[in-house]
């Protein structure tokens, strides 16, 4: 059961989130509803649904909205970069409603608000971000925890939200102070789950509060690597070059089968190719098995202090 409560501010994303929904992830803000960028709120969208997206389909694409729908949780509505509308399903899952509102419906919003959303976890180091990007399942969030039990601060988790300054440096605005880290990854850092809260219907995965360690202003975005599985015994990095940069953002993008559908693909493809300009991009193979995210944040910090920073390679 999905309860809502009295609208409460939020920080995410750089945005102040006014929502109807309790988010105990965000940071809380004080301040009227009128300061509000971004407004969540419970809605109605039966009818909005049957009307608008076709049988058998789990999303539609307007110019100015998103619809889509996961069985059992909820339909959502992001419209025009500043609401989300939520529906949730009788009897559904107040976590997992969560988890698709911060997620996939605020990577939504960022599209249409024209900012580039990347798959991955950024760290701040020496005063600059590092994204870390991969498929699902390749590490990102384990490989960030590495980075933060040696003292340095989380950007942002899941989804990275980069835009640019005036002189064209990309930027990382930070997210929120959490991080979902899977069982097997707490074991790794001799960590106990006894504090932390299991993601829904993921019982072996969880929220994992990061306030201590959460760096809250933009950061210049000096690098990005790629974190691949491979049936090597050993890690190892090598820069990618070329064109095989766009092809990595483009795969790294978050939900980015929405871009077309949005009219984006030159929009895209020019920040793409502006960000491949400006920070270095590595790819990094880890053993398919194994712990070893100490080992591939020792690699990532010393080529980030042999060359200063990743740009330009």
């Amino acid at each position: 059961m999905v309860h809502t409560i009295q609208k409460q501010l939020y920080r995410a994303f750089g945005f102040a989130v006014e929502s109807g929904f309790a988010l105990p992830e965000l940071p809380r803000l004080e301040g009227e509803a009128e300061l509000a960028d971004v407004v969540i709120e419970a809605a109605d969208l039966t009818a909005d649904w049957n009307r608008l997206v076709e049988p058998n389909r789990k999303s539609v694409v307007l110019e100015n909205r998103i619809l889509f729908q996961i069985p059992g949780t909820a339909t959502f509505d992001i419209q025009d970069g500043k609401k989300i509308r939520v529906c949730p399903a009788e009897d559904a899952d107040e976590d997992q409603v969560r988890l698709y509102i911060l997620g996939t419906s605020m990577g939504a919003l960022l599209l249409q608000r024209r900012i580039l959303p990347l798959h991955g976890s950024a760290i701040a180091v020496d005063g600059k971000a590092y994204a870390i990007i991969g498929e699902s399942g390749a590490g990102k969030s384990t490989l960030a925890s590495a980075f933060l039990r040696q003292g340095y601060s989380l950007v942002s988790d899941d989804v990275i939200a980069v835009t640019f300054a005036e002189d064209g440096t990309p930027m990382v605005t930070p997210s929120y102070p959490q991080q979902k880290l899977w069982q097997q990854s707490l074991d790794g850092f001799g960590m106990s789950n006894e504090h932390y809260r299991p993601i829904f219907r993921r019982e072996s995965k969880f929220a994992v509060p990061v306030v201590s360690s959460y760096h809250t202003e933009p950061l210049p975005l000096a690098g990005l690597f790629e974190l691949v599985k491979s049936d090597g015994e050993e890690p190892s990095l090598a820069p990618v070059r070329s064109l095989e940069r766009l092809a990595v953002l483009h795969a790294h993008t978050y939900r980015q089968f929405w871009i077309p559908r949005l009219g984006l693909t030159d929009w895209h493809f020019q920040k793409t190719a502006q960000l491949s300009g400006k920070a270095g991009i590595y790819r990094l193979q880890r053993p398919a098995t194994g712990f070893t995210a100490p080992e591939l944040a020792a690699i990532i910090l010393n080529t980030i202090q042999k060359d200063g920073s990743t740009y330009g390679n």
